[in-house]
């Protein structure tokens, strides 16, 4: 059985893609206004993010629904 997910824009994407395309785009001082996470805020960096987006949820859906929501802004 294949386990396809046509609908689903998060197949396939890594949470770290998720966060270097969302730096990329809006930086860590805008991604820090959209998404209020001291990860973002206080000495940033890619590698400390994504320790802490790993260990907390409630912070991965922010940054999924951020992600989600900018998506078709990247292709532009």
């Amino acid at each position: 059985m294949e386990n396809k997910q046509p609908n689903n824009p998060l197949h396939g994407i890594t949470l770290q893609k998720m966060l270097e395309q969302l730096v990329d785009f809006y930086g860590f001082d805008t991604l820090g206004e959209l998404i209020k996470i001291k990860c973002f805020t206080a000495d940033p960096s890619i590698k400390s993010s994504l320790t802490f987006l790993r260990k907390t949820d409630w912070a991965r859906a922010k940054v999924e629904q951020l992600y989600i929501k900018t998506l078709p802004k990247f292709t532009k």
